[in-house]
This record gives C-alpha cells, sequence and structure tokens, in this order.
C-alpha cells in the first residue's frame, strides 16, 4: 500500500492522473491532492470518495508519503520538488524543469526502466511528442541511425485547457487568446517560445531528450514541431536515416518486439481513434528512397495520457516493481 499525492490536481495531466490511477486500481492507501490556493476548497472524486484540494505549500510533504505526481509547471516544480524529496518523497515530475539535469533521470518506462532507479528523490517525465516518438526509434536503435527527422502535428491539449478554449474560442466565432494566431482551420509552427537559433523550445526539447532517453548523446536529430486543430492525440512523422542497408523485414521484427508499440502493416490508425489509450501507434512505414538507408514512420499516441500522466504512473509501477509494459 502507497501513499500518493498529486500537485496539479486541477490540471489536465492532474485529472488524468486521477483516471489513470483508478483503471490501473493500484494498491493506495491514502492520497492527497495539492494545487494553487485559487484551488483550494474545491473538490475532487478518486475511486467514488470526495477529497478536498489543499493548497501547495512547503509543509505540504510533511506526511507519510511515497510518491509525488508533479503537473503544475516548470516553477512550481523547481520550488517544491526538491522539497518533497527532502522529506524521502519520491517526485515523478511532468514539467521539463528537470529533464536535461545530469542528477535527473528522463525514464520511458519500456525504454530505459533501470534508469529510474538512479534517482536522487527526483525523476522527470519526458515531453509529451518525445515518448511517443522514441519508442519506435528504441525499436531500430541496433540497425545503427545516423538521422532523424521529426515533423509534428500535435493537439491543442498539449497546451492545457487554455488550448483546447482557444480552439472552442475559434469554433464560435472568437479570436484566439492563447495561440498567437488563430488555430481553427490552420496550423501554427511555433509550439513554446523562439530561441535563438530560431527553433523553438519545442523543438529543442524533442532533440535533446531523444538523446538522453535512448543514452546516444551525439545523435543527429532535428525536429519542426506544429500546433494543428486538434483537441487531443499527437501526430509524428518520423524520417530515420540509417548508417547501412536493412530489410523491411527486419524493421517490422524490431517494431513489433517493442513493448508499448502496435503496428500496422496496411491500415493506419489516427489520433482521433488512439485516444483515451496508452499504447503508441506506428503506421505507414515504408522506405525512404531519397537517402541510401532511408525510412518513414507515421505515429500516434494520445498526448495527455501516454504522453503524460499514464507514463509517469507506468515509472512509478517500474520502482513499485509492478510495471510489465503493453
Amino acid at each position: 500500500m502507497i501513499n500518493i499525492a498529486i500537485v496539479g490536481a486541477t490540471g489536465m495531466v492532474g485529472q488524468s492522473f486521477i483516471k489513470v490511477l483508478e483503471e490501473y486500481d493500484l494498491a493506495i492507501k491514502d492520497i492527497v491532492f495539492l494545487a494553487s490556493e485559487r484551488s483550494a476548497g474545491k473538490s475532487v472524486t478518486f475511486k467514488g470518495k470526495t477529497y478536498l484540494i489543499e493548497t501547495l505549500t512547503d509543509r505540504s510533504f510533511d506526511r507519510p508519503l511515497d510518491y509525488a505526481l508533479f503537473s503544475a509547471g516548470g516553477e512550481v516544480s523547481k520550488q517544491y520538488a526538491p522539497i518533497a524529496a527532502s522529506k524521502d518523497v519520491i517526485v515523478i515530475d511532468n514539467s521539463s524543469a528537470w529533464r536535461m539535469d545530469p542528477k535527473v533521470p528522463l525514464v520511458v518506462p519500456e525504454i530505459n526502466p533501470e534508469d529510474a532507479f538512479s534517482h536522487q528523490g527526483i525523476i522527470a517525465n519526458p515531453n509529451c511528442s518525445t515518448i511517443q516518438s522514441v519508442l519506435p526509434l528504441n525499436a531500430l536503435k541496433s540497425l545503427s541511425i545516423k538521422r532523424v527527422v521529426y515533423s509534428t502535428y500535435q493537439a491543442v491539449s498539449g497546451s492545457g485547457y487554455k488550448g483546447i478554449s482557444d480552439l472552442n474560442r475559434n469554433l464560435n466565432g472568437e479570436a484566439s487568446i492563447f495561440y498567437p494566431k488563430q488555430i481553427l482551420h490552420n496550423v501554427i509552427p511555433q509550439i513554446d517560445v523562439f530561441l535563438p537559433n530560431g527553433s523553438t523550445k519545442e523543438e529543442e526539447k524533442m532533440v535533446n531528450e531523444t538523446r538522453k532517453i535512448l543514452h546516444s548523446p551525439l545523435m543527429p536529430v532535428t525536429a519542426t514541431c506544429v500546433r494543428v486543430p486538434v483537441f487531443n492525440g499527437h501526430s509524428v512523422s518520423i524520417n530515420v536515416e540509417f548508417d547501412h542497408p536493412f530489410t523491411m523485414d527486419d524493421v517490422f521484427s524490431k517494431l513489433k518486439a517493442q513493448k508499448g508499440l502496435r503496428i500496422f502493416e496496411q491500415d493506419f490508425p489516427t489520433a482521433l481513434e488512439v485516444s483515451g489509450q496508452d499504447l503508441t501507434y506506428v503506421s505507414r512505414i515504408r522506405r525512404d528512397e531519397s537517402v541510401p538507408h532511408g525510412l518513414n514512420l507515421w505515429c500516434v499516441a494520445d498526448n495527455i495520457r501516454k504522453g503524460a500522466a499514464s507514463n509517469a504512473i507506468q515509472i512509478m509501477q517500474v520502482l513499485m516493481g509492478e510495471f510489465n509494459g503493453q
């Protein structure tokens, strides 16, 4: 029996934490819900029982807790995750605050579960688009990857309630408030802020996190990340170039052996169809004949579940010895 805190309980990922924990039916003795002062006093329901949300403070972890699932933004994580860790609470953080810290493991359970055990109190959950993308890459890593090109088509739920609200505003004929341009009937080639080199922070995340998760610090990776008018589910076009010749039979065999993936040789699942699921789906698997040893993949997943809440809870299952993959 474990005791858990959910930090950011009223947010989109926080709500998904609750849903996934109910579905996984882990042996939870006690659970506490924490959020900002403006959410304090609101109630949430977990397994048929109503809980009041508490204000997150420096004293919130002065109680018997085994794990804290954080999804309240980077600044909150920077401030409170070390406090929780100092009280022997294992933090699994969904923000970008700790992902590239060399002392903090960045984990996708189907790929590098052993990294989770090297934690010093904090474990980072990768970026949503990165999680689904590295699963097929990990399957193909033994073929000697030369270069990776990501092109993403990311749902507005990746921006939380603000993104969904903007798409709904546009549907009602109103202007966007959160996004820099209208998202309805449009695509926006900017996710997060622009960096001095012209890339966005989201693109930089995909590059750096891919290298860290796959333990390939010099792997050539580039990304273009685009927001699309889809409510939920990220899609990623992945172009992979290998150092050596390969057979398509070998590609399919390796992809099918990868935990967490479901492979389609004929049909192609869409973001709409995979919403609410924890698997990552790969289709449109074909040679890229513009280079000697190239491959194209189409990858879709639920960005709020596998891209955030479910992956974090699966990390917790790894530490509990209860994760077997799918």
